[in-house]
């Protein structure tokens, strides 16, 4: 997952333009509503790879595999509000990681 977020910020020209896009994101309802329903969707299609790797049978009603990409999207969402709230300063990766470790405890 880590490697999916820094793949889609490589592909902003520009710290600067990231943040703008984030923080368009973040600020308009109607492109957050869109992005969500985006990654609900994105999150059933990586629910197959995810439930494999954790080594749960593929389609169960097993819910950590769900549990898993639900927390790690929100983490994404906790690290890109609070890097758009700092306006732009440190890492959002960074942010990330932190967001992680705070849900694994």
């Amino acid at each position: 997952m880590r490697a999916g977020v820094a793949a889609v910020l490589a592909l902003h020209d520009s710290r600067e333009q990231a943040l703008e896009r984030f923080r368009l994101l973040h600020n308009t309802a109607s492109l957050r509503a869109g992005w969500l329903e985006k990654r609900l969707r994105f999150q059933e299609e990586l629910l197959p790879l995810v439930e494999a790797r954790m080594g749960v049978t593929v389609g169960s009603a097993d819910p950590r595999a769900r549990a898993v990409l639900a927390t790690a999207f929100a983490c994404l969402d906790a690290a890109s509000m609070a890097w758009v709230d700092n306006d732009g300063k440190g890492d959002i990766l960074d942010l990330y990681d932190e967001c992680l470790a705070a849900v694994r405890g």
